[in-house]
């Protein structure tokens, strides 16, 4: 009895905690890129330190790559049905990390720093991120290593990029960032 009562204390906590890891906050985005073959989006899903920058202006997605292109991707019949909600302010940027543990990330486009959902009138402050997949904000100057989950990488000490779960099935596969 013992044993067992040991064994659930250990399982519970021998992974670390991971509340504040995650925002709470609404997001929603599939993506089936089997259907729109975007090469901007294939790489971030791809390779490591590529990150695509994803809005949806109109019917249509569009992605803006770190590594200097962009392309729009019409919705389809199916992409019409779904309701996308992108973070705060509309954009999320995703991407594999550097470290070896391949982490895959999708980020809130707004400057954790600046952008404050619960003050009005919201006042939008996105982060441009370079070829490094370093993310800076205009405002603040901070930046943040998109590489590393999002830590403050310069500037004043504060909150990292906001985070939302992310997986992908390959880079002509499925994105899903809830």
């Amino acid at each position: 009895m013992v044993m067992a009562c040991l064994s659930a204390v250990a399982a519970l906590t021998s992974c670390g905690d991971t509340t504040d890891l995650y925002s709470r906050s609404a997001c929603y985005l599939v993506i089936d890129n089997s259907m729109h073959q975007n090469f901007e989006l294939a790489s971030a899903m791809q390779y490591p330190g590529a990150f695509v920058t994803i809005t949806t202006p109109g019917k249509k997605f569009h992605f803006v790559s770190n590594q200097g292109g962009s392309s729009d991707a019409s919705f389809n019949a199916i992409d019409e049905r779904r309701s996308f909600i992108l973070g705060y302010n509309g954009a999320l940027i995703v991407g594999y990390g550097l470290s070896i543990d391949r982490t895959f990330y999708a980020y809130d486009r707004e400057c954790p720093n600046c952008y404050d959902p619960d003050v009005l009138p919201r006042r939008s402050h996105p982060v441009k991120v370079d070829e490094q997949g370093i993310a800076t904000c205009s405002n603040c100057h901070r930046s943040y290593d998109l590489n590393n989950g999002g830590i403050v990488s310069q500037g004043d000490g504060g909150k990292q990029m906001t985070r939302y779960p992310a997986s992908t099935t390959g880079p002509y596969g499925i994105l899903v960032v809830q």
